[in-house]
């Protein structure tokens, strides 16, 4: 094993160790003041299609490269799929209006981002199907 891979290594397991410690170390802290909200999820929905539109805008500006055209496309695509299915169980469960604090906001939002990102996915991945 040459010096660079074992110093990669090592990195890899420091950096991994502190990752796999921190959310034990965080649980303790929010199991405490936890309030039950809904908004995790619709954040975490709405971050999901926001990618998903990222991806998908590079798709369609870049033919080529790391994230252009059809990997840019395959990548938008399912992230869309996710962040569209995360954010109707989000819907699901808020049982309040929006600006309630239960995270319906955040639900619509991740919808309608996650349908953005998918139609621009879909349209990066017919694009380069023509194409090709």
């Amino acid at each position: 094993m040459s010096v660079r891979n074992l110093i990669s290594a090592a990195a890899v397991a420091l950096l991994g160790g502190l990752w796999l410690a921190a959310p034990a170390a965080a649980h303790v802290s929010v199991a405490a003041e936890s309030d039950g909200s809904g908004r995790g999820m619709a954040s975490t929905a709405a971050v999901v299609g926001l990618i998903s539109v990222v991806f998908g805008g590079l798709a369609m500006a870049r033919s080529g490269g790391r994230v252009g055209g059809r990997r840019g496309a395959l990548v938008a695509l399912p992230l869309g799929v996710i962040g569209l299915i995360v954010s109707v169980l989000a819907l699901a469960q808020s049982s309040d209006g929006v600006g309630t604090g239960n995270g319906r906001g955040g639900a619509v939002v991740g919808v309608v981002l996650a349908l953005i990102g998918m139609a621009l996915g879909w349209l990066a991945l017919s694009r380069s199907r023509r194409t090709a």
